[in-house]
């Protein structure tokens, strides 16, 4: 299996309501130290993939889109729909984050 297909992979199975790290999903893919990596697959999703890419966030706790754009809100939307609730723009990984 390529890369970008363990990428998907594991993005695929996030559980709702749960969110990852871009370096979480690449340990979790076997590829510890690509978190750009994974960044960069998402970029370059087919388009109207039904993979949950939304769920994907920095590790900080942040969406990585700038705050406003329309991609943070539909990031921001999604995740909202899924009972996740922001703090100040920020999610807590410790009651959010998949572990």
């Amino acid at each position: 299996m390529n890369h970008q297909k363990k990428i998907w992979s594991v993005i695929s199975h996030i559980p709702k309501g749960k969110v990852c790290s871009y370096g979480g999903v690449a340990s979790r893919a076997g590829l510890p130290g690509y978190a750009r990596y994974v960044g960069y697959t998402l970029k370059h999703l087919p388009p109207k993939s039904s993979l949950p890419w939304y769920r994907v966030i920095n590790s900080k706790g942040y969406i990585s889109f700038r705050v406003g754009t329309e991609k943070y809100r539909i990031q921001k939307s999604r995740l909202e729909q899924e009972g996740i609730i922001f703090s100040d723009a920020k999610i807590s990984l410790k009651e959010y984050g998949w572990i």
